[in-house]
């Protein structure tokens, strides 16, 4: 089913499919030490949850044409993790999403991947706007989101939590770019 993924790939990642075979170590970043802090759900995870979180992937791409990639740093073969696009039901929103593991923390992964995330938003599916949620004490997330061209619009409550709002529309992408 999983047949019109794209692969992207950047300067230094390939960003591919995610699939049931990336189960374990999806399972593996999850469980790192706080990496689910700012999440809505910082409990410790399962490994139901982290089949879950693929299976909606695999959903989002076939109902909405988007998702997120598998994360793999060129010369790697181990997942860093994934980044990609995710559509919002119930606020008719897109927004970029990234988590990779600590192991590749620090190397512009995470803003590299959601600018491949971004830029394929804009360029391949045309879309109007992307926009970037991060807890308020989040502060490399939101570095991250404004690195991506991002501008904080406002303070809002998303999946139960109060959350820090950025966003890009396409004309502000193409100007940057």
């Amino acid at each position: 089913m999983q047949t019109n993924i794209p692969n992207l790939t950047t300067k230094n990642l390939t960003l591919r499919p995610l699939t049931m075979d990336d189960l374990d170590a999806m399972f593996r970043l999850f469980s790192e030490p706080d990496m689910l802090k700012y999440f809505p759900n910082p409990n410790p995870p399962t490994m139901d949850r982290a089949q879950r979180m693929i299976e909606t992937q695999i959903q989002q791409w076939e109902k909405y044409g988007l998702g997120s990639w598998g994360v793999v740093p060129h010369g790697e073969t181990e997942l860093a993790g994934w980044n990609g696009l995710q559509y919002l039901p119930e606020t008719n929103e897109i927004e970029v999403g990234y988590m990779l593991s600590r192991k590749f923390w620090g190397k512009g992964y995470s803003t590299e991947g959601a600018r491949a995330g971004v830029g394929f938003g804009f360029k391949i599916l045309g879309l109007d706007a992307i926009i970037g949620l991060v807890h308020p004490e989040n502060i490399a997330s939101q570095r991250v989101l404004i690195k991506c061209g991002m501008i904080f619009t406002h303070q809002a409550n998303y999946f139960g939590m109060e959350m820090f709002r950025y966003q890009i529309t396409r004309e502000e992408f193409f100007i940057s770019v």
